[in-house]
């Protein structure tokens, strides 16, 4: 064990692209747990576009992370000591442990996992809150029924990667929209996406009607912006739009665009319902029983874009904002 803890705290409230100049680097003494406590270190941080939501003054579903606090984060890690019943030194376990190599907890929204059952960026991808987020998004709150079209954007994400096999294997047909050539065929080819619109090269509404002839049934929207809008026109009957993130206007500066086609929902008698993750925590357990079993027989696909570096946290975080990755970005320490 180091003889101290590098830790980023929150500087100041970012304006536009979060950047290096918002967080602050120190390095603080390894902390030590108290009565009913266990303290982890880390070794995987699992990076995530609801983390720039997190650094906003204003009301939302979780308080904001404070000025000079540890910025917030998921992380994976060993308990190398322990006052806690529950776990035991040695132990893997995840939670929100914050972007620092060390980190004390009370238990609370803490879990153990066996890296014998899958490696531990997954554990913050597939089986982790991501993984959570296309489960419950999709089954919960989408309602897909076989044969019916599904559509989700960034679809070679943490989320639309998950979202768009379990479509497939609850019988829907999927469409990918994506950023790039090399995103949409690992969507098609690797992912088996029956179709995957790049949105940085295609006419979108073209392209929606070329793929979705019926309409869509089910929209997964992890952007906003623009692309809602677009799929907004290309509604089936009681289409249900889920609004999981918007991604696209998370750095603005200017106020959030709204969708200008929403009379569309009048029309096709269709719904728009938010989601948050956190309101499916008691069935986490059912969630991942089920999305571990199809891993294990190769039903369902993970991939982990992994960085190195605690040092280099701000501009990883950078690389969600900028489309750079591919599948769960997980930041190795």
């Amino acid at each position: 064990m180091t003889s101290s803890n590098r830790q980023f705290q929150l500087a100041r409230r970012p304006v536009g692209m979060v950047s290096r100049e918002d967080f602050r680097y120190v390095e603080a003494p390894v902390p030590t747990p108290g009565d009913g406590e266990f303290l982890v270190r880390n070794e995987y941080l699992s990076l995530d576009p609801a983390m720039r939501g997190w650094m906003n003054e204003g009301k939302s579903y979780v308080p904001p992370v404070g000025i000079d606090e540890v910025m917030r984060a998921g992380a994976v890690g060993e308990v190398i000591a322990s006052n806690h019943p529950k776990f035991a030194v040695g132990q893997k376990v995840v939670g929100m442990f914050g972007v620092q190599d060390y980190a004390v907890s009370d238990g609370k929204g803490a879990h153990a996992v066996d890296p014998k059952l899958a490696p531990l960026p997954v554990y913050l991808g597939t089986l982790g809150m991501p993984g959570m987020t296309a489960y419950f998004g999709l089954l919960e709150v989408g309602k897909p029924q076989p044969g019916d079209t599904v559509v989700v954007s960034g679809a070679a994400g943490a989320v639309g990667q998950i979202v768009g096999q379990i479509a497939k294997l609850k019988g829907c047909r999927v469409v990918g929209i994506a950023g790039g050539a090399d995103k949409c065929r690992y969507v098609v080819e690797e992912l088996g996406f029956d179709a995957c619109i790049d949105y940085k090269q295609d006419d979108l509404k073209k392209a929606l009607k070329q793929h979705c002839p019926k309409g869509v049934n089910v929209y997964f929207d992890n952007v906003g912006g623009d692309i809602l809008d677009a799929v907004l026109t290309q509604l089936a009957m009681h289409a249900r739009i889920v609004i999981c993130g918007a991604i696209s206007q998370y750095n603005n500066t200017t106020p959030v665009k709204g969708p200008s086609n929403y009379l569309s929902l009048l029309v096709n008698r269709a719904t728009m319902q938010g989601m948050v993750v956190f309101d499916w925590a008691d069935r986490y357990g059912e969630a991942m029983r089920e999305m571990g079993g199809w891993l294990a027989s190769g039903k369902l696909k993970t991939r982990e874009d992994i960085a190195e570096g605690l040092e280099h946290f701000p501009e990883t975080l950078q690389r969600l904002f900028k489309g750079e990755n591919t599948g769960k970005l997980v930041l190795k320490i």
